[in-house]
């Protein structure tokens, strides 16, 4: 197996990417020596990933212990879980390490030395691979406009935290790195100076060669935008992927290979139903029943004449039973491609993680439905000036727009679309809904952490630790481990390794529908 150090990793997205690729012999090619992520909430899901890695069947089926910690997620059963294999339980703690990476600081560089240096004790020399991504805050072009003002904003450490991995690479000389950022990092600017390009130009000096994983030739630094709905994965997600390869190496490697788009109502398909909550500021609907409640939003949408054209989708929801608030164990089957992907290492077992559906209020359940409704007729979310009246937002510029038309944030409530990918997952998920509008108006919620975890590819039998707000956190901060998937196909292939994934299994490439 070829050794994994993986910094900044989040609950672990893109190594386990890496992890559940396999040989001919369907063996790992690749083993994590070594994670590091600051997060509490993430690192503990982290480590029970690695943790279930080490203790899963040969063929990847999952410990009885590990299905009851999923359906009951309590102090109890996991004390019974890490009981199970202690020794393999303190070998994910030595593994996946909550701590910080801080410029200046190597403390954790030697660390990682010395793992290298024991991988390698009863082995012959092999090839190491460094992976990770940066926090991304200081180089989004959401954070980079909220902070322009901000006199500290050039001091913050984020900027420089690429040096944190550029000191690895330094110390341990990898024969391949990848590291991952938002997009916003091309026009991102520290001190007067593009960080993009003196990211490539440290890396660089210290002996690597910069690839592309989407083209050959890269000629500009928009050439290192992995765009993730044109390799399979269900949700437009755009991101800088930067493959870099040690010079003395010789390796020249491929690029990723285009896949069939995925959908959203694809990578949704055979989760139950649930319903929403009402949130505890709805004084007066706390004791109203649900059905109830959106039952009669859906008539007075079709009542005040600015909805005729919904009329057939509102009587649906009114005559539809309600769907329930939680559905922890029941799963459906799925006909489809991505059935093995989300559930194959459960089995027979219907059993669901981190599905529940937050509380709203009323106001906000009237525009989900309308949202949804929307969609659902014309195949693409609604923009504001598309609204009734009675459904705009009251807030300043969007009462002003009423009169200019300029609608300054016409997606401030957006549906996704069941026929096309969704729109990119971020960490933002955590703070509201109104950008994930699940597209069922029968449902009248935002997405679950399991839906967003499942348009992040994450398969449903990694469970998210946490309160409920972290586990959107992680899930909107990962990298989409389908994805790294392909990309450690691409690493695996350029060390001379014969691997396969999900998709060199497949025997139709067809679409995923």
């Amino acid at each position: 197996m070829i050794p994994v150090i993986d910094l900044f990793a989040g609950p672990g997205g893109l190594g386990e990417g890496f992890s559940s690729l396999r040989d001919a012999e369907n063996k790992p090619v690749f083993q994590t020596i070594m994670s590091i992520e600051r997060d509490k909430q993430a690192h503990q899901t982290l480590r029970l990933r690695s943790y279930l890695r080490k203790i899963a069947e040969p063929d990847g089926t999952l410990p009885r212990v590990y299905l009851r910690y999923m359906k009951k997620h309590d102090n109890e059963t996991f004390d019974q879980l890490i009981r199970y294999r202690p020794k393999e339980w303190q070998a994910a703690c030595e593994e996946a390490l909550c701590d910080e990476l801080v410029d200046g600081d190597d403390r954790l560089v030697k660390l990682g030395a010395e793992r290298v240096t024991r991988w390698f004790e009863d082995r012959d020399r092999g090839p190491l691979v460094l992976i990770g991504g940066p926090p991304c805050q200081a180089y989004s072009l959401v954070g980079r406009s909220r902070r322009k003002h901000d006199i500290t904003f050039e001091e913050d450490p984020k900027h420089t935290l690429y040096r944190c991995y550029l000191s690895f690479i330094n110390e341990l000389k990898p024969d391949v790195f990848v590291m991952e950022n938002v997009k916003g990092l091309l026009s991102a600017k520290h001190e007067g100076h593009g960080v993009f390009n003196r990211i490539c130009k440290d890396m660089e000096e210290a002996g690597y060669t910069i690839h592309s994983l989407v083209t050959d030739d890269p000629h500009n630094p928009k050439d290192y935008v992995v765009k993730a709905e044109q390799y399979g994965i269900p949700q437009m997600r755009h991101r800088v992927i930067l493959l870099g390869i040690k010079n003395d190496t010789g390796i020249e490697p491929s690029t990723l290979t285009k896949k069939h788009v995925c959908t959203l109502g694809s990578a949704l398909r055979g989760l139950p139903k649930l319903r929403s909550g009402f949130s505890e500021r709805n004084e007066n609907w706390r004791d109203m029943n649900w059905a109830e409640y959106i039952n009669s939003a859906a008539k007075e949408l079709k009542d005040n004449g600015e909805c005729n054209d919904l009329t057939d989708i509102l009587d649906r929801v009114i005559s539809r039973y309600a769907p329930k608030l939680t559905a922890k164990h029941k799963v459906d089957p799925v006909h489809n491609r991505y059935e093995e992907w989300y559930r194959g290492r459960l089995g027979n077992s219907k059993v669901l993680t981190n599905h529940e559906s937050r509380s709203h209020l009323a106001s906000d359940l009237d525009r989900y439905l309308f949202c949804a409704a929307y969609a659902e007729k014309y195949g693409t979310p609604a923009r504001l000036e598309e609204f009734p009246e009675s459904l705009l937002p009251n807030h300043k510029n969007v009462q002003a727009a009423k009169t200019t038309g300029n609608y300054k944030f016409n997606d401030r409530f957006r549906v996704q679309v069941w026929g096309r990918p969704s729109t990119t997952i971020t960490s933002h998920i955590a703070k509201d809904g109104h950008y994930y509008i699940h597209p069922d108006p029968s449902q009248c919620r935002s997405l679950t952490v399991r839906e967003a975890a499942r348009l992040q590819t994450f398969p449903d039998d990694y469970l998210f630790e946490g309160n409920r707000t972290s586990q959107y956190t992680q899930v909107g901060n990962a990298v989409p481990p389908l994805l790294a998937q392909q990309i450690a196909a691409v690493v695996a292939k350029a060390l001379g390794k014969e691997a396969h994934g999900f998709y060199e299994n497949l025997t139709d490439d067809t679409d995923c529908s």
